[in-house]
């Protein structure tokens, strides 16, 4: 009995321990599960993030709405992604903490940014690293920028493919839109493998059709590998390897493991004994057999099968002259799916045969295909033919307030307009993709002029009231026309965004043109002193001046003043004011002036229209700065000139950058540059400008660079300045006329191509045929159950040789090696 009592006692002190212990372990793992690697940065904590020189990517915080919630969320799971890479993700509470340079007045903060010490490598708009896998991808991206080369055509391809010949490989990767998993798998393998081969990217089509894929449209992501370490001749292409398994991280990693291994391993036992060094990645094993007498051809025979299997499966070679070989004669070939499989022994007759049985039969990975009836769903339904239209369904379920919009209807829109000065109408359809995504930027702009009294923005939804659509001729969608009491409407033909349409309806508020009653008023215009509050808003002023009231030009000046009204701030001077001014500055009038700072000196030009449209042209004509520094929102006015480019791309501020300036302003002045549009371009203010450098030139060269862009030449050749060479204007002037005289060899290539939707068009004509054949007067080609011309409907058998046919079909094939057609996949995700 005491015997009992002691096991009984001790049972219960060993439960009791046991419990204790699990215990414990559960406490720590949800410690460890709450403890978030997101720093909560202070201004001292962000100081010493920048001083210690290392990488880390924050997001300054103001007010939040559901769509930041969002992002913040995403935030916190990318602060663990990225710690394996040593860089550190951070958010700062500008309500808290008041950063002026980052923590700005607007109310809901869309940027964050990546440091490297106190250097902003780049700025990020929350809409476009939306996700942990947009924040890895972009942020690795652009750590890995030197790395990671980004092309847009075959030349500038076959150019990393020329330097890399007997050096090292080429890893080339296609990812339809950025930010997506397939776009982080790419970046995390470069990170490791980016030292051993040299990785490509690029999101355009024309690259797809060089790599022998039929429809690019169909690709979502692929990836090749291009063999080019040991290729020495300079004229031999670089054979190449498609993925075909699914860009995942691991996929990647085991394809360039098998892209390491040996071409054709040789064995001098039987298939079930051979061990080859690639067996951790449980590729399917193809075995085939050679005597001594043919082994020369058999060799070649298998290293031709190795090539076309590449990837998929490993060729080893049998020395059926062995004695440790009985597998019988009749058999030449034998095969192994997996490592637990049975081995299966055959006879095969041509090469093909093999090919067929590996690409068709058996998948990729060595799993027999299954019949699956949901295959045939049309795989596009779930991916929209627009970019645009993808962000939009991707936000649908956000709720926009649309309270600082007054909305307005067939019964009161006239009487709105005459209760109003100003109003800005936004005319959009609800189910019409721009329309939604420009109705946010429209609210942000109703939300900043909540103050301004005289100012009115409404909205018309023109799929419900059509009438008011049709009496406005509103022909496009979304439409913005500003109504000014006592004036015509004016229509808005500026940028869809938030920043373009304030400035507009700023500067609609006042008249257009200003009247002048003397030259020091015409003085001051011309400063900017007499309307000192629209200053930043309007740099540039110009002024009309006319001898007289009654001259023609006077109406046709006021009419064109009106047509400009919110896009350009005109003053006029008219009668003795006029002539007076231009006695002092020796004009003959008309004239217009044009002031682009009051140190510089002004402009004159000619006023010789003869209608309202030329006089407009003229204006804006004039208003063209001779040196520009191009930016996303004036580059289309200035491509308008259809001349060609000479492109000086700065980093920043500096003397370097400057000097060249300088020298570039000085030939224009001398007249050099008559027949070129010379023109800069700041990689700071403007990121989109090192997209447009490197599919110049196929990489990112030293800055200053100097580029001749002929975009409207048939060619479309692009020049780049030797880089050895200094910046100055003899040696500029020089190396343009050895251009002319085509001395120089083009650098890249900008194809002359139309952007067309990333995936066909949704075919609404197939639906109708689908639910009745014939109705719409055409097939389907992508109808879940085919009807053949005897109207009989055609079974799996037949639904499997036409995904047979497809899958043949969307292998494309160049330099003799295959390519994959992945399905795209929904919900995909663009920046502009």
């Amino acid at each position: 009995m005491p015997l009992l009592v002691c096991s009984f006692v001790i049972m219960t002190h060993l439960r009791f321990i046991l419990i204790l212990t699990v215990l414990c372990l559960q406490v720590k793992r949800c410690a460890a599960a709450n403890t978030s690697k997101l720093l909560e940065l202070t201004q001292e904590n962000l100081v010493q993030k920048m001083l210690s020189g290392k990488m880390f990517f924050v997001y300054f915080g103001n007010q939040v709405n559901p769509t930041l919630e969002l992002f913040l969320d995403q935030l916190e799971l990318s602060a663990e992604a990225l710690e394996d890479y040593g860089i550190s993700v951070a958010k700062m509470n500008c309500t808290k903490e008041d950063v002026a340079k980052y923590c700005g007045a607007e109310k809901l903060i869309k940027k964050a940014y990546l440091f490297r010490g106190s250097e902003v490598l780049r700025s990020f708009d929350t809409d476009t690293v939306f996700d942990v896998n947009a924040i890895v991808s972009h942020v690795l991206f652009t750590v890995l920028f030197n790395e990671v080369r980004y092309v847009h055509t075959p030349a500038e391809l076959l150019n990393i493919e020329r330097t890399a010949k007997g050096k090292m490989d080429v890893v080339f990767s296609h990812i339809q839109v950025l930010g997506l998993p397939e776009h982080r798998a790419l970046m995390e393998t470069a990170f490791v493998y980016g030292a051993k081969f040299q990785f490509v990217l690029t999101t355009g089509g024309p690259l797809l059709k060089h790599m022998g894929v039929d429809d690019p449209a169909s690709l979502q992501a692929g990836l090749w590998f291009l063999h080019c370490k040991d290729v020495r001749r300079i004229a031999e292409p670089c054979p190449h390897t498609a993925m075909t398994r699914p860009l995942t991280t691991l996929n990647i990693h085991a394809f360039l493991q098998l892209m390491e291994a040996p071409l054709l391993t040789e064995a001098s036992v039987d298939p079930a004994e051979v061990e080859v060094g690639y067996s951790h990645l449980h590729v399917p094993l193809l075995f085939l057999f050679t005597q001594t007498q043919t082994r020369a051809l058999d060799r070649v025979t298998a290293e031709t099968l190795a090539w076309r299997l590449r990837g998929e499966v490993g060729v080893v070679l049998i020395h059926r002259d062995s004695p440790d070989v009985k597998t019988p004669l009749k058999y030449n070939a034998a095969f192994k799916l997996t490592e637990e499989a049975a081995m299966r022994y055959v006879t095969f007759n041509s090469i093909e045969e093999v090919v067929t049985l590996f690409k068709e039969e058996i998948t990729p990975m060595g799993e027999e295909e299954e019949e699956d009836d949901d295959e045939d769903q049309w795989t596009t339904l779930d991916v929209l033919d627009d970019e645009v239209a993808e962000s939009v369904y991707r936000d649908r379920d956000l709720i926009l307030d649309l309270e600082p919009l007054l909305e307005l209807t067939a019964d009161i829109f006239t009487s709105a307009l005459a209760q109003h000065d100003h109003m800005v109408v936004l005319f959009y359809i609800k189910w019409e993709a721009v329309s939604i995504a420009f109705m946010h930027s429209f609210v942000e702009v109703a939300e900043a002029l909540e103050g301004l009294s005289d100012v009115a923005m409404a909205s018309v939804d023109c799929g419900e009231w059509t009438d008011i659509c049709g009496s406005q001729q509103i022909t496009s969608f979304p439409t913005v026309m500003a109504y000014h009491h006592g004036d015509e409407a004016q229509l808005y033909r500026g940028m869809l965004g938030s920043e373009s349409l304030h400035r507009f309806i700023l500067l609609s508020q006042l008249g257009s043109p200003l009247c002048l009653s003397t030259s020091e008023e015409a003085q001051s215009f011309m400063d900017g002193g007499l309307d000192q509050s629209h200053a930043a808003l309007a740099p540039l002023r110009t002024v009309g001046l006319f001898g007289s009231s009654q001259d023609p030009g006077v109406a046709l000046f006021e009419e064109a003043a009106r047509g400009l009204r919110g896009e350009i701030l005109l003053g006029m001077l008219v009668d003795t004011p006029a002539q007076n001014w231009a006695r002092e500055l020796s004009l003959d009038l008309p004239a217009l002036l044009v002031s682009r700072d009051p140190e510089v000196l002004r402009e004159v030009h000619s006023i010789q229209a003869s209608s309202v449209k030329e006089l407009i042209a003229l204006i804006r004509n004039a208003m063209l700065d001779p040196f520009p520094e191009l930016t996303v929102e004036n580059l289309p006015q200035y491509l308008e000139l259809k001349k060609p480019l000479l492109l000086l791309f700065v980093a920043e501020d500096g003397q370097e950058s400057s000097a060249a300036l300088l020298e570039i302003r000085g030939l224009l002045h001398a007249g050099h540059l008559e027949r070129y549009l010379p023109c800069w371009i700041n990689l700071r203010r403007t990121p989109a400008g090192s997209a447009v450098l490197e599919s110049y030139l196929g990489a990112s060269p030293q800055l200053p660079a100097l580029v001749l862009s002929q975009l409207h030449h048939s060619a479309g050749e692009v020049f780049h300045f030797p880089p050895e060479r200094h910046l100055q204007s003899s040696k500029i002037l020089l190396w343009l006329q050895s251009v002319e005289s085509q001395e120089e060899e083009p650098a890249g290539v900008v194809p002359d191509e139309m952007w067309g939707p990333s995936v066909p068009f949704y075919d609404f004509l197939s639906v109708m045929d689908q639910e009745l054949p014939g109705y719409a007067a055409q097939r389907s080609t992508k109808t879940k159950m085919d009807v053949t011309s005897d109207g009989r409907q055609e079974g799996k058998a037949s639904r499997k040789e036409q995904k047979r046919e497809k899958k043949e079909k969307g292998r494309g094939e160049r330099r003799g090696s295959g390519t994959l057609a992945n399905p795209p996949s929904p919900h995909t995700h663009s920046e502009l």
